[in-house]
């Protein structure tokens, strides 16, 4: 059985859309003349346990692809462990990992270093991001500041971890009265989360 690229596209909420990568994945796709199988995933990239990537895992532990292709490496992963342990994985099986936008492939040492270091950065800049929402948080509460309608101040009882919780669950399907019983959150927040926060990616 031929083996094939696996093309692996990532969103972080379903108010974004994989079209911003996909011109760009589906002309390397149609440059290279391989046979491709794509893979998508609509989920933070703080955890590397998603539906999608659980599909492309599968194919890859069966023999079935021999390269993985995304637009930027962050699409694929925001944790340097998560990323690293990915890495010598496709190392050990012989599978390259190409990164378009970031311009480099495991099949050299100094792709694998790039590929490390770009880890480190998008864990990093995960990190610096959610450090300003909080201290943003903070200093909002400080001057009193409230997030409209009649529940005064509901925005700041609601943390960085539920608020990506909250938009993990939702996007793998499980119901408002799962999430809000795991989060410890009432329905109308879980609601008010999903229209008006996006996720911390």
């Amino acid at each position: 059985m031929a083996k094939k690229t696996a093309i692996y596209s990532r969103i972080s909420s379903r108010q974004q859309d994989h079209r911003s990568q996909m011109p760009d994945l589906e002309r390397w796709a149609e440059a290279h003349g391989e046979p491709v199988v794509y893979f998508k995933d609509t989920f933070t990239g703080r955890t590397m346990a998603r539906p999608g990537m659980d599909k492309m895992m599968e194919a890859l532990r069966a023999g079935k692809l021999d390269r993985i292709v995304v637009w930027r490496l962050d699409r694929l992963g925001r944790t340097t462990k998560g990323l690293c342990q990915l890495f010598d994985e496709l190392h050990s099986r012989g599978v390259d990992l190409v990164s378009m936008k970031d311009g480099f492939s495991l099949a050299s040492p100094a792709g694998r270093l790039h590929a490390r270091i770009l880890a480190s950065v998008a864990e990093y800049e995960t990190e610096i991001r959610a450090e300003r929402v909080a201290a943003g948080q903070a200093a909002a509460r400080k001057r009193g500041k409230t997030w409209g309608g009649s529940d005064k101040g509901w925005r700041w009882k609601v943390t960085v971890d539920q608020v990506n919780a909250i938009h993990e669950m939702k996007s793998a399907g499980r119901k408002i009265t799962q999430i809000a019983r795991v989060t410890g959150l009432s329905r109308p927040t879980i609601y008010r989360v999903l229209r008006e926060v996006e996720p911390i990616v």
